[in-house]
């Protein structure tokens, strides 16, 4: 198939070029992301394949199936910048990544809240301009706090497992229970209040829907223990940013390690260093000393980026040899 790979970066084009060394495939790549100002770089490909900040509207995939594509490969597993609705009405399969490395994600996830209760991106800081002081640099351990995940799908599960060998209590909420997933990885599934009052360290892991969306917002906080840490490697949409800067500044939270951000299109992936930051929000949040933002990198392990290479093009091609996609996404 060809296959406009849209929104691409040189790790990218390297993970996913290797995946087609046997030339199945022919690839174009694009550094702009799929909308409707670029829809028209489809032209003449089977296929396109976006990443989690294209936008495929209606209009989009209506004028995609205009130009003979047939399939959104998406190299991701969130969805939800697809109008999977309007792909089915335009005879356009969409196919996704649904697991590649939990485990990248979750080590990511420890990473962040490793670095914010010990201080150790302070500490270096610090040490780098000959200042060995301590002060100021008290952290908490993690043996015997409750560590309470949000989600309990294959990465809640692998920072889960994380977190039992710092010697947490683990404990979870997820509107699907599986009881043997909870025995096996030993955590006790909870409702969201009690997972809010009882964990010192939230860790998100849920998919944005409708239901999920500013899960935590000004009321849930509100709610937690006074000093809780947060951590979200899974979507922006999931904490509401302007009640989190308040409880920043509160006290109420002790601590934000983001991977992700609500606005972060046309920010995260880029570099803008030369250029004023135009989003308040995100500057705000950036002057919180206790507030670790990175940007949207817990994919970015050279085991995850050659596992979604390999399913992305193993996706175009199952639909092109006409097999059962098992990976489609479908309405509703």
């Amino acid at each position: 198939m060809r296959i406009a790979v849209f929104d691409t970066h040189p790790y990218d084009e390297r993970a996913l070029s290797e995946a087609n060394a046997a030339g199945e495939h022919v690839l174009e790549f694009f550094e702009e992301r799929l909308h409707d100002k670029t829809v028209e770089l489809a032209k003449g490909f089977d296929a396109v394949c976006p990443f989690v900040n294209c936008r495929l509207t209606a209009g989009v995939l209506q004028r995609l199936a205009q130009l003979g594509v047939r399939l959104v490969v998406l190299r991701a597993s969130g969805f939800n910048g697809i109008d999977i609705a309007a792909a089915e009405r335009e005879g356009i399969a969409v196919a996704r990544v649904p697991a590649y490395s939990p485990e990248a994600v979750a080590e990511h996830a420890f990473a962040l809240l490793l670095t914010l209760i010990r201080k150790t991106h302070r500490a270096y800081n610090r040490v780098r301009e000959q200042n060995f002081s301590l002060d100021s640099l008290e952290g908490f351990t993690l043996h015997g706090k409750t560590f309470g995940a949000l989600g309990a799908g294959r990465i809640g599960q692998c920072a889960m497992r994380i977190a039992k060998g710092f010697g947490c209590k683990i404990i979870a909420y997820d509107p699907y229970q599986n009881p043997q997933i909870a025995a096996d990885v030993g955590f006790e599934y909870v409702s969201l209040e009690r997972l809010l009052q009882e964990a010192d360290v939230i860790s998100l892991h849920l998919p944005l829907t409708e239901q999920t969306y500013h899960v935590i917002d000004a009321a849930a906080l509100a709610q937690t223990r006074r000093g809780v840490i947060i951590v979200n490697t899974s979507r922006g949409g999931l904490i509401d940013a302007t009640a989190l800067i308040d409880a920043l500044k509160t006290g109420q939270v002790g601590g934000v390690g983001l991977d992700v951000y609500e606005m972060e299109e046309g920010v995260f992936f880029h570099d803008l260093s030369d250029r004023p930051l135009q989003d308040d929000t995100l500057a705000r949040l950036m002057i919180f000393p206790n507030a670790l933002i990175t940007s949207h990198q817990g994919f970015l392990t050279r085991e995850a980026l050659r596992a979604i290479a390999e399913t992305t093009l193993g996706n175009a091609s199952s639909f092109a040899r006409g097999e059962v996609l098992v990976n489609q996404v479908k309405p509703g």
